[in-house]
């Protein structure tokens, strides 16, 4: 175990406001912007019921409930009758074509959400599901099915059989967080937790287009954590996501979540503390940190823990209710971002109910590394009014947008250094519960944000469920 220690650039300057005087404005490229193109309906009566302050259909974390391959979008979700469904539709219409994949929802439990990712190697869709600190079903389509959608029906028959590993591959008994993620090369890889909150490790898994491999665990969750108020021994890392950029480095910004919550002011926050960020460049087998020091090997005995040097890009106490897993991604240099959100001290520094906390006083702030190799954080001035989280895109100008909860948009333009935060659309007219699934992938496609998001009901009453559409600058 290496003593921690903070990167030098994380504590200079902790708020960034106008970074023009980073180098990074440009002249060239139109700012943000955002045209309502339409709203189509997946789902009239989709299941609702509401835990951990969120839903089954619309969790900011699922990677990915909606993504765009090829010319269709893709989407995910549980009936009213807590069947598992996955609908297709062309890019511009309005209709999908469902299929249910033989699977039903177990628990009222809104962490076991669906998530799916494409093996480009043999063209499948592979979909992750009802896994919370449990088992998991997995399904996978037929190969093909995702190179030929306009020659090859959307029907169950596509589709294999439900199954509780990885084609015969058992990963563990406690399995959270799904999240799959394209190589270069088009294989595809499984990013998970192994145990639970508090007491877990990060773990990846890859399909090479024949066959599922365990790679490993590759965060630890042992070491001492030490506060003002007290110490902890176990945790886990909590990823903001886990992204390959266009020249194959993986990034992946974490807080770390503490067991024991000795470590803060109240028993009413959270044990989330700090926000850190490492990056691999051997897809996935070694992790550094932003100075380039391994810090980590996947399957070896050496995995990233809290007590690894350089690791801190936002230092943080657990006192300020920070949101784990909310949003990264990275732009045309392959620069990392994310949005991270807390309490901010000067509203106090202790927070005593996160929920109601950070409701009233939470706030969405944008961290990124900027040309010169140094750490920047903005504080974007739009309320939370939600304990929920917040979802990050970039353009094809690396203009920033971030979605927050109730279908919110606000953005800020690369040309100001992103120091001109304001709203562009305020979620009017949605009737939005809160959280949104943002379609990550198709961004970069034809330059329209999508978004699913669900009505907001009572209860266990099922509710509308859409996917809104905007046009980005062309």
């Amino acid at each position: 175990m290496h003593r921690r220690t903070l990167l030098a650039a994380a504590l200079a300057g902790t708020v960034v406001t106008p970074a023009l005087a980073s180098g990074t404005a440009r002249a060239a490229g139109p700012g943000p912007s955002v045209t309502r193109t339409g709203t189509t309906t997946l789902d009239n009566q989709a299941l609702f019921f509401v835990s951990y302050d969120g839903l089954v259909n619309n969790n900011a974390f699922q990677k990915n409930g909606l993504l765009t391959y090829k010319g269709h979008q893709y989407a995910v979700w549980y009936t009213a009758d807590r069947n598992a469904v996955v609908g297709r539709r062309a890019l511009g219409s309005s209709t999908w074509s469902t299929v249910k994949v033989g699977h039903t929802l177990r628990y009222d439990d809104s962490h076991n959400v669906i998530s799916m990712g494409v093996s480009r190697v043999d063209g499948r869709l592979h979909l992750h599901m009802d896994s919370h600190s449990d088992g998991f079903t997995y399904v996978k389509s037929a190969a093909g099915l995702m190179d030929d959608p306009g020659g090859l029906s959307w029907t169950a028959s596509r589709f294999g059989a439900p199954r509780s590993t990885l084609d015969g591959l058992t990963l563990t008994s406690q399995f959270t967080y799904p999240q799959f993620v394209a190589t270069p090369e088009g294989r595809l890889q499984l990013s998970y937790r192994v145990a639970v909150s508090g007491n877990g490790r990060n773990a990846l898994a890859e399909y090479d287009g024949t066959r599922w491999t365990a790679l490993g665990e590759w965060s630890s969750s042992t070491g001492t954590y030490t506060s003002e108020h007290g110490s902890s021994t176990a945790r886990n890392m909590y990823l903001h996501g886990i992204d390959y950029d266009r020249n194959g480095r993986l990034h992946a910004f974490f807080t770390w979540r503490e067991q024991n919550g000795a470590v803060t002011c109240s028993g009413g926050g959270i044990t989330n503390h700090d926000t850190g960020y490492v990056h691999s460049d051997d897809r996935g087998r070694t992790w550094r940190n932003d100075a380039g020091t391994v810090v980590g090997v996947t399957g070896g005995s050496d995995k990233v823990s809290v007590n690894d040097p350089g690791l801190v890009v936002d230092p943080l106490d657990p006192d300020h209710s920070l949101m784990n897993q909310e949003s990264q991604f990275t732009d045309s240099a392959g620069r990392p971002h994310a949005i991270i959100s807390y309490v901010p001290g000067r509203f106090g520094q202790c927070t005593t109910n996160y929920v109601s906390d950070r409701t009233r006083n939470g706030r969405a702030f944008h961290v990124r590394k900027n040309a010169s190799g140094t750490w920047q954080k903005t504080e974007i001035p739009v309320p939370l009014n939600s304990s929920q989280r917040t979802k990050l895109i970039l353009d094809r100008y690396d203009n920033a947008y971030a979605i927050f909860p109730y279908g919110r948009i606000a953005a800020a333009s690369a040309a100001s250094g992103y120091g001109d935060w304001k709203i562009l659309f305020d979620g009017g007219g949605l009737n939005a519960f809160g959280e949104v699934v943002v379609d990550e992938t198709r961004v970069a496609q034809d330059g329209v944000l999508s978004f699913m998001y669900q009505e907001k009901s009572s209860g266990t009453t099922p509710s509308a469920l859409h996917v809104a559409d905007f046009r980005l600058p062309a």
